[in-house]
């Protein structure tokens, strides 16, 4: 059997807890633009290749995906804890590794404009 090359990232899955930190709008709506602020952090560095929300699945609790280059899972796990929504109890995390051909994280996704309401 011929060996199979592949390129390694560490997968983090955001996901809902049962039972989720309560808050008060306002501070919902603080929690979510740091949450979005910190992310570019870890993207401009090189460290996060690309995140975003998932939608129309069966799974309620999930509510994102992040594929880090950070080199360890416990870097990936680190980044991901340090989320501010994370810190506040609005999002749980799972990482683990995540295998793919080479050069396959680079092919653009179908373009669309999301309403800032949504």
């Amino acid at each position: 059997m011929a060996a199979l090359q592949l390129e390694e990232f560490e997968l983090v899955f955001l996901r809902r807890p049962p039972e989720p930190t309560p808050y008060d709008e306002k501070t919902l709506d603080r929690i979510q633009s740091e949450h979005l602020a910190y992310l570019s952090s870890p993207r401009d560095s090189g460290q996060l290749v690309v995140n975003g929300p998932v939608t129309d699945h069966a799974d309620e609790s999930l509510r994102g995906l992040a594929f880090y280059r950070a080199g360890s899972l416990e870097e990936a796990r680190r980044l991901a804890e340090a989320d501010p929504a994370v810190r506040a109890g609005r999002l749980v995390i799972e990482v683990m590794h995540w295998w793919c051909p080479p050069a396959r994280m680079v092919a653009p996704g179908r373009a669309f404009v999301l309403d800032a309401d949504d």
